[in-house]
């Protein structure tokens, strides 16, 4: 394998805009369209089995996440169900742990990385923060760091980042679906 440094550097280098990281990187197709995926992209995307994987998961954590919201606000309105609240968190970060693994091997297998595909770079930046912010309430869980009132407090910090990326990740959907058409029109790639 002969690998030359900026190969190398590129590799590493995720950000969406070469010219601020010094790059002269050839713009990618979808930069100059405002496509999200390439054609062939698309195509890795939809024979990939990850993509059902990311489908089926996606509803079910939003799911979790209802339902632990739900106990969380009442443990702390009430200060009753502490134990079920802390459960429903706890399920709702491994739910989150699985589709952030399986959705950087969807990353892999449509664009090439695991994580921060231009397409896809906010949102995977802003993942970074939603699952900080889960890992810091699964530690202070462990460690006992906090009292129960300031752990469904982080909890609701954490579900209030959630909620933001997947917005995010709604309005990328969104900018897909309406892609959809303009691949039918003629002369369009």
């Amino acid at each position: 394998m002969n690998m030359s440094l900026s190969d190398l550097l590129n590799t590493f280098d995720c950000s969406p805009w070469p010219a601020t990281t010094g790059r002269c990187a050839p713009v990618a197709h979808t930069a100059v369209t405002g496509m999200v995926y390439t054609p062939e992209q698309r195509r890795r995307r939809d024979s990939s089995p990850w993509t059902l994987v990311q489908g089926l998961l996606a509803p079910m954590q939003f799911l979790v996440f209802l339902i632990s919201a739900g106990l969380v606000l009442r443990y702390l309105a009430t200060g009753n169900g502490y134990e079920a609240a802390t459960i429903s968190v706890v399920v709702k970060t491994c739910f989150l742990y699985a589709i952030m693994i399986t959705g950087s091997m969807w990353e892999k297998a449509v664009f090439g990385r695991y994580l921060l595909a231009p397409a896809f770079f906010w949102e995977d930046v802003f993942s970074f923060l939603v699952i900080g912010l889960h890992t810091a309430y699964l530690f202070c869980l462990a460690a006992h760091l906090l009292s129960g009132r300031q752990m469904m407090l982080l909890a609701l910090t954490a579900f209030a980042a959630y909620v933001v990326n997947a917005a995010q990740f709604l309005m990328k959907l969104r900018a897909v679906r309406r892609e959809v058409p303009a691949l039918a029109m003629p002369g369009v790639e």
